[in-house]
Formats: C-alpha cells, sequence, structure tokens
C-alpha cells in the first residue's frame, strides 16, 4: 500500500489554497509513491472564461528521480453536480531535456547590493511530450525581392510553463519557483 503521508511543508501550502485540499494532497502522495520530496511549488491560479472564474492548481514535486506535476481544474457544467479533474504526470529526470528560468528584476542596476528584486518568475521544462513551432516568411534581404524563400522558425519545447509574480502570487512564492527551478536545473536540466 502506498503511503499517502506527504512532508507538512507540502500539505501546508496545499492547504493555503482553500482548493480541494484533501483531494490534491491525495493525488500528489499517490503520485509521489512513498518517495522523498526534495523540493516543490504550489501555484494556485485563477482563469477567465466569459463571465466565469474558474480556479486552477499546479503542484511541482522533485524527488531523486522524477518530477512529478500535478494540475487540479474545477469542471462545473450548467445543471450538474460541481466536479474536480485531478491528473498528475512523473517525468524521469534523464528524460528532462531542458530547464529554463527568467527572472525579471526590478532595479538591476543596484542587483548584488541587496537592493533589487526579482518581481516576475517563469520556470519552462521541456521532457519531449510537447513542442512549439513558431514561423515566419523566411526573407533573403533584398528589398526588391518578391520570391518565395519559404519558412524560417524555431521549435521550442513546451512541455510545461509556470509564472509567477510578486503582484500575483507574493514575494515568497516567485523566490520559492526560483529555489525549485535551480534545484531542477541541477537535477535533471542537462537530459543526461
Amino acid at each position: 500500500m502506498t503511503s499517502l503521508a506527504l512532508p507538512a511543508d507540502l500539505r501546508r501550502d496545499i492547504d493555503a489554497c482553500g482548493y480541494f485540499p484533501d483531494l490534491i494532497a491525495e493525488t500528489i502522495a499517490l503520485a509521489t509513491a512513498g518517495e522523498p520530496v526534495l523540493h516543490h511549488v504550489v501555484h494556485h491560479e485563477a482563469t477567465f472564461a466569459r463571465d466565469e472564474i474558474q480556479r486552477h492548481l499546479s503542484v511541482l514535486v522533485l524527488t531523486p528521480t522524477r518530477l512529478i506535476v500535478g494540475h487540479t481544474d474545477e469542471s462545473d457544467a450548467p445543471g450538474e453536480a460541481g466536479q474536480a479533474m485531478s491528473t498528475t504526470e512523473s517525468v524521469g529526470l534523464h528524460r528532462i531535456s531542458s530547464v529554463a528560468l527568467t527572472r525579471v528584476v526590478a532595479h538591476p542596476e543596484r542587483h548584488g547590493r541587496g537592493r533589487s528584486t526579482d518581481t516576475e518568475t517563469w520556470l519552462s521544462v521541456g521532457w519531449g511530450t510537447a513542442t512549439r513551432v513558431e514561423l515566419e516568411p523566411a526573407h533573403c534581404g533584398d528589398p526588391e525581392c518578391d520570391a518565395d524563400h519559404g519558412y524560417s522558425g524555431t521549435f521550442a519545447a513546451d512541455d510545461l510553463t509556470v509564472r509567477m509574480s510578486v503582484a500575483a502570487d507574493g514575494a515568497d512564492n516567485v523566490a520559492r519557483l526560483v529555489t525549485f527551478a535551480t534545484a531542477l536545473q541541477l537535477a535533471g536540466g542537462g537530459g543526461r
């Protein structure tokens, strides 16, 4: 039988969101299957669809061997009982091909003197499940040329992106995402 115990700080962060905490905690505990939790991030966000607000909660867990990604959404159809859909994905650290951490820093000229702050942070993780393709018409550089030069573009891993900001999530959560991303870069970001 799988132990359903989570570290106290992870459970506290799930409970603090107030969004189906028992369901989410059980879902994450099942996915960790008793493996030690090294780092975690809990991200609660609202999405707006026409005249309603829907909540979404993401829980990222780093274990010694895996990245566990949990997503929970509510699904309320008119005239039906409320439902929640909770999904976990387990990615072996050896499968992670890229981990990108983007920090938006206020007062960068003061950085290093303790007077600059991260105001926003983005974590993007790729492991090969989803890829984004961005194409644009290719040009030869001749302003008079009207020939078709095909397309040029880029492929980008786009399996997971989490954005946190001080304004929406608080400075502690932004710092926690930086810590998590740094640990993930060390653990599996090189696609070993």
